[in-house]
Order: structure tokens, then sequence, then C-alpha cells
């Protein structure tokens, strides 16, 4: 994931500062170094890591500690600020058109992922904001461009425009048309890339954007190219003036400069992050939220947003009383294995964990095998099985094996590991855990419950957040 080796450099800074009472200017400015070498070593622009370093060197030299923080809490309080503001300071959200279709033109070079990221961003806007967008293919170039975006609109059920070779201008004006008399309220118009920025390319999205006035226009970039997203950017912006910026496979490697150069370097807001290749797997960017998880704090405010997404309330209902009354049995299991699976890829998810480092799960179950196997098992099972295991005899478990691809063995240990979940809800239904998991306590009544609708609680009060 970005930024993974960012965070571990600046939490190691951070450690040294943590052991000491009183920290002094110099050791200010020998954090400050570190943090330096680790944000150019993020391919980090450098004119922006020295006037980041320097802003955030005055402010802890001069600042007055806090008294709930120690000096090394007040450092990093100061630092991730800094970095909030340095990525945007706040959410910045797609400008809207009183009078629809909203027109948002998606630019950049080719293989950055623009058709892919524009359908996922319709797809988005579609499944949120409950809106009825319309793609556009004004790529007329790229071979198989208009076969990609109509695949693209299947797979998202959206509608497609499209006019074959046609000249993209008079392609994007007969779309907006379109979309007025068929009550789509958000254009999204896929233009041409190039693998460099050349004149041609640029007169053909001035001429576009001249004869259709986008409300939008996004750059769409790639996170693993580093500081050359930033000269994109740039280059870009002069030609087109751009609303914003969309950065994609920030789910790679990629060192996570772009992210924190392109707003200090061109002005211009990143307004969503593409997060992985599926197409849900698209997200506004937040760069409180972002600054938080380089600096290890997690972001727990997304992984409520995403669990919300997946959150079936009547289940979990039903669900916490199966609990109640111990009848969790493998269909259940099954479900929530599924809402899981829903909320993305796990080293993602628990990346938004405070204090988890998702370099340390590399190599825990990189493919989900084991989720993958514990479903396959549990699908090749009838309906009287899944609800009552113990009728599995050896043969039962035979047919099992063979009909999901595994081992025998593999099937008893599903069922010895579920058989000790049912016992463990067993015991916190009766109020009661084993010694050394709780020390031998009474579970607090009602704690089940009270677990419930703290969840319910949070997830409410993020929605009244939304609608704001």
């Amino acid at each position: 994931m970005a930024f993974e080796s960012l965070t571990e450099k600046l939490s190691a800074a951070f450690k040294k500062l943590r052991g000491k009472g009183r920290i002094t200017e110099a050791d200010v400015k020998e954090a400050m170094r570190e943090i330096r070498l680790a944000l150019l070593e993020a391919d980090v622009s450098y004119k922006v890591v020295k006037d980041f370093t320097k802003s955030v060197t005055a402010r802890c030299v001069g600042a007055d500690v806090l008294e709930s923080l120690t000096p090394a809490q007040m450092i990093v309080k100061i630092v991730n600020e800094e970095l909030t503001t340095l990525m945007g300071g706040s959410t910045a959200g797609l400008t809207i058109n009183p009078k629809p279709p909203t027109v948002i033109m998606m630019v950049g070079l080719q293989g950055a992922g623009k058709t892919t990221n524009g359908a996922k961003l319709a797809g988005l806007l579609k499944k949120q904001g409950g809106r009825h967008p319309l793609l556009v293919a004004c790529d007329i170039y790229r071979p198989a461009a208009i076969t990609q975006l109509e695949v693209l609109g299947g797979q998202l059920d959206i509608p497609v425009f499209q006019m074959g070779q046609s000249d993209p201008v008079d392609i994007a004006k007969a779309a907006i048309d379109y979309a007025k008399k068929h009550g789509n309220d958000m254009v999204f118009l896929d233009t041409a890339g190039r693998l460099h920025i050349d004149e041609a390319l640029m007169d053909e999205l001035k001429k576009i954007k001249a004869a259709v006035q986008p409300d939008e226009v996004l750059l769409v970039v790639d996170a693993m190219v580093g500081q050359d997203a930033v000269n994109a950017a740039t280059a870009f912006d002069e030609a087109l003036d751009l609303t914003g910026v969309v950065l994609t496979k920030l789910d790679g490697d990629a060192r996570g400069g772009a992210a924190l150069s392109i707003k200090a370097t061109t002005g211009k807001p990143i307004k969503y992050t593409g997060t992985g290749e599926k197409l849900d797997m698209i997200e506004p960017f937040h760069p409180d939220r972002m600054a938080s998880r380089i600096l290890g704090m997690g972001d727990m405010l997304s992984l409520i947003e995403k669990a919300q997404e997946n959150y079936d309330e009547q289940k979990a209902r039903e669900l916490e009383e199966k609990m109640r009354k111990n009848r969790f049995t493998l269909s259940d299991f099954l479900d929530q294995m599924e809402q899981l699976k829903g909320m993305g890829d796990l080293s993602s998810l628990a990346g938004m964990l405070p204090g988890v480092n998702t370099s340390m799960l590399e190599n825990a179950d990189p493919d989900g095998k084991a989720m993958a196997h514990t479903e396959a098992i549990i699908r090749s099972m009838t309906p009287a099985e899944r609800e009552d295991p113990s009728i599995l005899n050896a043969s039962r478990k035979r047919r099992i094996a063979l009909g999901c691809g595994l081992q025998v063995t593999d099937v008893n240990r599903l069922l010895k590991q579920f058989e000790s979940m049912q016992q463990m809800m067993k015991m916190m239904s009766s109020g009661s855990l084993p010694a050394g998991m709780g020390g031998g306590g009474r579970i607090p009544k009602g704690m089940l419950g009270g677990m419930n609708r703290a969840t319910k609680k949070a997830l409410k009060k993020n929605k009244k957040k939304k609608k704001k």
C-alpha cells in the first residue's frame, strides 16, 4: 500500500521523541531532518518538503505544550495538522450544476486509468448519490476504447453514449442533448489520452471544453509514476484550468509523493482516489483522514462508512438474537464473511485501524485463500448440514471435500474452529468468560445489545454528517 514506508519512517522519528520528558530545539531539528529524508524518499517534491519542514519546525520550536499532551504528542499533532493542510485541508466535492446535467470531463495520459475511473466515479455517484449518469465515449483513437466503456457501463448498469469515430466535439455536444432528453443528470466525457503530452492532444481537449463548458475538468493521474504525476498535473492545468484530480492506484507500491505534492504544486485539490481494481474501489479524498493514516493513527471514520455501506440492520438484529440464544449457524457465518468481503481488501481495512502496520499482514493471507476455502466448504454443504453440523459423519465430510476440491482434514479444521466459536458465543451469552479471557469475570448484562447500539449510534451520527 502507498505510504507504508513513509509511515514506518515517521513512526521511528516520533518514537525517539517519546522517551524524552523535555524536547529541545536540537531534538526538533533532528526529528525534522528524518522527516525531510522520509518525505524525499516518498517522492515528494523538494520544494514542498522544504516548505513543509520549515513550517513544522517554526510551530514546534515556538509551541506552547498543551497540558493534556506531552511534547512528543504535540509535535505529532502539529505534523498531522500540517500534512492535512499540505493535502488540501478539507474534502473537495464535485460542483453540481443546479440545471442538469452536470458535465464532468475526464482527462489524462493514456494508461492512467481514465476510462475505468470515470466509470467507477459514475457508479459511486449512482449508488450513493442517487444520480442517473451517462458515460460518453469521446476517445475515438485508442483501439477498443469504446468497447471498454460499454463493458464497464454494462457492469455498472449505466448507459453509454457513442457515435463511433465521429468528431469528439460533436459527440460531446450530442451526448449532452441526449442526457437532457433522457433524464441523465450527470454526463461523464471519457476523452482521449496520449502516452505523452503533445499539442494535438491539448488542442482537442480545449475544443471539447470550449464547446460544452464542463462543470468539472478532472485529471486522472497514476500515483505509481510519482513526481511525473505532478508534472502532468501542472501541464494539464496550464492548458485546461483543472478543477480537481483523481489519483489512481493508491493500493499499489506507490511511495505516495504525488498525493502530498499535487495540491501544493498546482493548487488543485485531489477529489477522489482509486484504491483497487474492483469497480467499487473509488472514494472521496479526505486530507485529514489520509494524514491520520500516514501517521499510523488509523482512519476509523472511513472504516465506519465502509461498514455502513455493507451493514444490513435487519440481519444484524437477527444475528444478535441468534447469538443470545446460541443458535449461530454456518449459514450465519457465511453471511458475515460475505459482508466482510464487501468492505474490500482486508489489509486495506486493517490500515484504517490505529497502530496496525499493514506490512505485518503481507504474508498472513495475501490472496484470501483461507477465506475462499472456508466459503467453498460451507457452500458444498446441504442447508441441513449448515444448520446442524453435528450430523456430518465421515461419508458426508468426504462428499463435501470432494465437492469443494479440498481435503477432509480441511473440513474437520473448519468444523473445529466453528465449534470453538460457538463455545465462545455460549459463554458470552451466559455472561462469563474463561480465565485468561477477561479475567474470568462476568460480562455486564446487556453488553451485546450495548455494543450493537453503540455501532448503530456511530452509523447514525455519520449519516447525519453526510446529509449536512
